[in-house]
């Protein structure tokens, strides 16, 4: 090129390498603008609000990890399942959108299905696969999947009889990979409970069961009783399941992050643990002082840990947030058992167990930790809901949530970065039960929108010695202070009816909206 006037062809040469050079530009801000920090939720399943040490320090369980993870980050003393059972709680979860919305009741066994979280509706790995994400899951899905017979026909059935029926030459058209995540291997439902017991991966069952479960040597004790004779694939190992879902956690975190070091990661590990029955793996057997479901509690625990040491081997804990939570409160069989042998109480200091729309069945774990962001040892009293994960990782990168999402889920990322202050995130908090039973709460006042517990029947042998007596026994509903009675014993309907109409009111506004967030422009 000489050093005087430009010609015509190196002029649009000049300009066809500046274009690109912009364009390159452009390319690198977009994905400067797609990046955020990676996203880990992990999943407990039945494990209670005083199952961990830093929540209750009358526990009979060593839980050091996690008790390091709130340490490290924030402690939330007022968080809620959206649901008392796992299924609804799990659709809320990954849609931001309270599940009686769908009219679904009770939880899916086997192959039940189809999947509860309908074709088009944003879910959460979808909302960050859009910003960039690289989306996984691994373990329990439990919101339903469709499998077809010999004939192509969908099953959609719960029990033993239609597992027996699965064509498992055909894809499965709703599993997660069809739901926003590009990698799925887990179950369709409880792990080592629910009558199918072999793994997906993808939309596939790469290893289908040839026969029904032998239970001659698997574990027997008070804790063991909620496997369902179904039908096993071979290898399948009931007391290893969470070591495999940690496993391919782990696999997919270091495989990630050597393949593509610039791309941030959702990654969704949901544990089959505490759920029963209790099968700890060989390696945690009396690990404990509990018995085998405290020896559960303890191998959750190592596996929270080893997750979180995963990051930090990696390099990336440094820019991850780690959220944890549980999907309801803990099973009556464990509550009932571990406080008559061990003197451990899964729901303390509430009311209530799993099914119950008491305190106790769904006032859950959670905590988060985001080094850098959320300052570590903090404790938050913010009532929230697990609905609101959704809305707040929208926040975190930057994503504008469409009015037809996350209905009910509502931003707490102040909370997070300590800017929220004493204000709110949510003037009123809506709960469900397996029945669809609801509740609804603002501030320190509770309604229940029913008699009784909405789950569980307290006049069972078994339950009996935790009924209350009942202060307001011609009451349609029930009204708590929880600030005054936490404990909720005394029923406070009749006392305060303006509040009874005006929750009773909302609930009713809130259930013919569709929606309890405001609505997004």
């Amino acid at each position: 090129m000489s050093r005087g006037k430009l010609n015509r062809r190196e002029f649009l040469g000049l300009m066809a390498a500046g274009a690109a050079g912009l364009a390159g530009c452009s390319a690198f801000a977009a994905k400067k603008r797609l990046s955020g920090p990676n996203i880990v939720f992990i999943l407990a399943d039945d494990l209670g609000y005083g199952d961990i040490g830093c929540y209750n320090g009358e526990s009979k369980v060593a839980t050091p990890n996690l008790d390091k993870l709130a340490r490290e980050g924030i402690r939330f003393t007022d968080a809620h399942s959206s649901s008392t059972v796992c299924t609804p709680t799990r659709y809320s979860l990954l849609t931001g959108r309270m599940a009686f919305r769908t009219g679904m009741r009770g939880v899916f066994t086997g192959v039940g299905g189809p999947c509860m979280i309908e074709e088009g509706r944003l879910t959460l790995p979808q909302m960050l696969r859009d910003k960039g994400y690289a989306t996984a899951m691994f373990g329990k899905w439990h919101i339903g999947m469709t499998f077809f017979d010999k004939q192509g026909k969908p099953i959609n059935q719960n029990g033993l009889e239609p597992v027996k029926r699965i064509d498992y030459s055909r894809a499965i058209p709703d599993s997660p990979i069809h739901r926003g995540f590009d990698e799925f291997f887990g179950t369709v439902c409880c792990p080592t409970t629910d009558w199918l017991y072999a793994y997906v991966r993808g939309d596939r069952v790469p290893v289908p069961p040839t026969g029904i479960v032998d239970r001659t040597d698997l574990p027997k004790h008070p804790y063991s009783r909620d496997n369902r004779p179904g039908m096993i694939a071979p290898g399948y190992n009931l007391e290893e399941v969470d070591l495999v879902f940690f496993e391919k956690s782990r696999q997919f975190l270091r495989r990630h992050v050597k393949e593509n070091p610039d791309k941030p990661f959702f990654l969704f590990h949901s544990a089959q643990a505490v759920h029963l029955p209790s099968f700890p793996a060989d390696r945690f057997k009396g690990r404990t002082k509990a018995g085998p479901h405290g020896d559960f509690i303890f191998e959750l625990d190592y596996i929270v840990g080893e997750l979180m040491k995963t990051l930090d081997e990696l390099g990336v804990a440094e820019n991850t947030l780690i959220m944890f939570s549980s999907d309801n409160g803990p099973e009556v069989t464990s509550v009932i058992n571990m406080r008559k042998d061990y003197r451990h109480d899964g729901a303390r200091p509430w009311r209530g167990m799993k099914r119950d729309q008491w305190e106790g069945g769904h006032r859950v774990p959670l905590i988060a930790r985001w080094p850098g962001k959320i300052k570590p040892g903090t404790t938050t009293a913010q009532t929230v809901s697990l609905t609101d994960v959704m809305a707040t990782c929208a926040a975190v990168v930057g994503s504008k949530l469409p009015d037809d999402a996350a209905e009910d889920s509502f931003d707490m990322l102040g909370v997070l970065l300590g800017t929220q202050g004493d204000k709110p995130v949510r003037r009123y908090t809506l709960q469900q039960t397996i029945s669809l039973a609801l509740a609804i709460r603002r501030g320190q006042w509770k309604y229940l929108d029913h008699k009784g517990s909405g789950g569980n029947s307290y006049r069972s042998e078994n339950m009996k010695p935790f009924a209350l007596p009942e202060k307001a026994p011609d009451a349609p509903g029930q009204l708590y202070n929880l600030e005054t009675d936490p404990g909720e014993t005394t029923n406070l309907y009749f006392e305060h009816p303006e509040i009874v109409k005006e929750l009773k009111s909302q609930l009713d506004r809130y259930v013919a909206a569709g929606r309890s967030a405001p609505e997004r422009k």
